[in-house]
């Protein structure tokens, strides 16, 4: 890939230097020049727009397009200049992977779960990109909120809001990852009443409740299920059944869970028995 990326490169250099009309970068299709986006920040996982332009030999104003439509596919967080890859895309996916991820799942999850959250509520949002989904329509309304959150991602978006406060967990931030972890933060949730937690996770069962890989940031989920009030897991039908290496929440802790296809009757009335509702 690296070498597909230099050799283009390359080339259209060579072919803008002799001044002739033919595969010029600017005329690649759009989602092979996002691809060549996507392939350079899996490198660096974050770059500014100025560098970008200088690396791919494109305009400004169309990488920002471009970074512009790439979040709105969950793929990476804009900043200030620039872009940091989202936390959770493998390294290894192609851009036809990462333009299948489960993305309209995960909006219709979160436009559910909106309508849980009241005026003046104070909540949880994890560092999940489901969770994210909720905080982009809730960075759009009307409404006064405290969040508390360990996703980066997430907190960029909510501080658009002036109705929202948001509280961003302190702790440790790895390469790559867009979560706060450990617990070095949990005094801030000991000082704060918190309505309802919104979570995700890698899967859930009824034996082992959620589940999820990232044993560290585990640790600080365990600690918002306990400090919440309430607990909402926002599922894609992909998470049921399946079970990850940590627990963070057993079935006891959850209140609701909101996924995108319906259940069996015989799982639903099994999670009936633990007073979980299903949406």
């Amino acid at each position: 890939m690296i070498f597909i990326y230099y050799y283009v490169i390359f080339f259209c250099k060579i072919k803008n230097k002799k001044g002739k009309k033919g595969i010029f970068l600017d005329k690649l299709f759009a989602t092979e020049r996002r691809k060549l986006i996507l392939d350079i920040l899996q490198q660096k996982k974050r770059i500014t727009v100025k560098e970008l332009a200088n690396r791919v030999n494109f305009s400004e104003a169309t990488l920002r397009t471009d970074l512009k439509i790439l979040e709105e596919e969950g793929l990476l967080t804009r900043t200030h200049g620039g872009a940091i890859l989202n936390e959770d895309l493998p390294a290894n996916s192609s851009f036809s992977e990462r333009e299948k991820k489960n993305r309209e799942s995960k909006i219709i999850i979160a436009k559910k779960a909106i309508k849980l959250i009241s005026h003046k509520d104070s909540i949880l949002l994890d560092a999940s990109t489901t969770a994210l989904e909720l905080a982009r329509l809730l960075r759009e309304k009307e409404i006064r909120l405290t969040v508390v959150t360990n996703g980066i991602s997430t907190a960029i978006e909510l501080k658009e809001n002036p109705g929202i406060n948001v509280i961003l967990i302190g702790g440790m931030a790895r390469i790559g990852s867009m979560a706060i972890e450990g617990l070095l933060g949990a005094s801030i949730l000991n000082k704060i009443n918190i309505d309802t937690m919104f979570t995700s996770a890698s899967g859930f069962t009824i034996e082992d409740g959620l589940t999820d890989f990232n044993v560290y940031e585990v640790e600080l989920k365990k600690l918002m299920v306990e400090k919440a009030d309430k607990v909402i897991a926002l599922l894609d039908h992909t998470k049921i059944g399946t079970s990850s290496s940590a627990a963070f929440a057993s079935c006891e802790e959850i209140d609701t869970i909101i996924t995108d296809k319906n259940l069996p009757e015989d799982f639903i009335k099994e999670l009936s028995q633990y007073d979980i509702e299903v949406l």
